[in-house]
């Protein structure tokens, strides 16, 4: 999985666009599978307008794009019997995220892929070894127990090191900095964002389709 999203990270254009496309639906698909359990056939169906989201984006017009964003939340207010909030407000996050990270690529080029990547993977791996390490008070216990203060600070941390390796390829130091923070604090909320559907939701995990 992870060689298959390096290559299309690192071709681009419309390998990159259908690979986004991809993992839109299976993130739909997860959620859909979280929030109505049982019912694949709407999971299904949720999760390929999820990826069309992401194609019709692309060669819609501008107008037509934008709102095709919202068409999985449409359709799961019709189809769904429960969560219906929950799923509209996540499902367009999604379909918004996936849109952003294939414009980054397209209009800024690979560096700033990667160095998105990085920023996460930084901020998740040094939040896990000082929250062990660490510990200390909880971040947000009733929704996610076992993320810390010292985590997340370590995780912030974890992103100014990335930033200070990518200073060469921007002339505003500063705000590099400050994005790469807030980046990593997005990715952060992601987790406890997906926390808090597990808890809603009833269920321990997600499913399998996407690894982590």
């Amino acid at each position: 999985m992870l060689l298959i999203a390096g290559f299309a990270i690192w071709a681009g254009g419309i390998i990159f666009l259908v690979a986004i496309a991809a993992a839109v639906a299976l993130m739909i698909w997860e959620l859909a599978s979280m929030l109505a359990p049982g019912r694949d056939r709407i999971s299904f169906i949720l999760a390929v307008l999820g990826a069309l989201v992401v194609l019709g984006w692309h060669w819609a017009p501008a107008n037509l794009g934008l709102a095709l964003i919202f068409a999985p939340a449409l359709v799961a207010v019709a189809l769904l019997k429960a969560n219906r909030r929950v799923f509209v407000l996540y499902s367009v996050m999604i379909g918004v995220a996936g849109i952003g990270f294939y414009s980054l690529r397209a209009d800024y080029g690979l560096v700033w892929i990667i160095w998105l990547a990085l920023v996460v993977i930084a901020s998740d791996v040094m939040g896990y070894f000082a929250g062990r390490l660490i510990g200390g008070p909880k971040f947000w216990p009733k929704v996610s127990p076992k993320k810390t203060w010292s985590g997340t600070v370590a995780g912030w941390f974890g992103a100014i090191i990335v930033a200070f390796f990518f200073l060469n390829y921007t002339d505003n130091a500063a705000e590099l900095i400050v994005i790469s923070v807030a980046l990593a604090l997005a990715a952060q909320r992601g987790d406890i964002a997906e926390s808090a559907i597990k808890r809603k939701a009833g269920v321990k995990d997600s499913s399998n389709l996407i690894p982590g």
